[in-house]
């Protein structure tokens, strides 16, 4: 006798809240467990089609490790439509200036593209700094698997 699988359904899934702090974590080492616990991967119940992640709110995100010459080295790119418009950031100015975006950033490129990707990724808080206000959601510490510094 085979055993079925049992597929979550949208309505029957649970959702906890995580607080994640950022200080020393290497940014693509973060990005990836983040982007494990917003799909659902890190559950039994994970479905591919059905958005069963959780919560997850990152603190301290302008204290995120980059390692190597990344903070000279690495460029974000905006383009806007107009000829000529190319707008080129490094690493240290988004550290710098914009913490949060250049978390969410690496995340969103961890995550699947399309309808439901855009869904898992507004589960995402980043803070700059350890202040953020979702504490009436009693969110749990998440302990991240890979514990490394730099």
């Amino acid at each position: 006798m085979q055993r079925q699988t049992t597929l979550a359904k949208p309505l029957e899934v649970v959702r906890k809240w995580y607080v994640v702090d950022a200080t020393d974590k290497p940014l693509g080492r973060l990005a990836s467990e983040l982007a494990l616990v917003l799909m659902g991967k890190n559950k039994p119940s994970y479905t591919p089609n059905v958005d069963c992640g959780d919560y997850v709110i990152v603190i301290n995100a302008e204290k995120v490790a980059l390692s190597g010459d990344k903070l000279t080295g690495k460029k974000y790119f905006n383009a806007s439509k107009t000829l000529g418009h190319l707008r080129t950031r490094s690493a240290a100015e988004m550290i710098a200036n914009y913490p949060e975006e250049m978390v969410e950033r690496a995340v969103w490129g961890m995550l699947p593209k399309g309808r439901l990707g855009r869904q898992v990724a507004k589960k995402l808080f980043v803070y700059r700094g350890a202040d953020h206000k979702h504490e009436a959601q009693q969110p749990e510490v998440l302990e991240l698997r890979y514990l490394g510094g730099k």
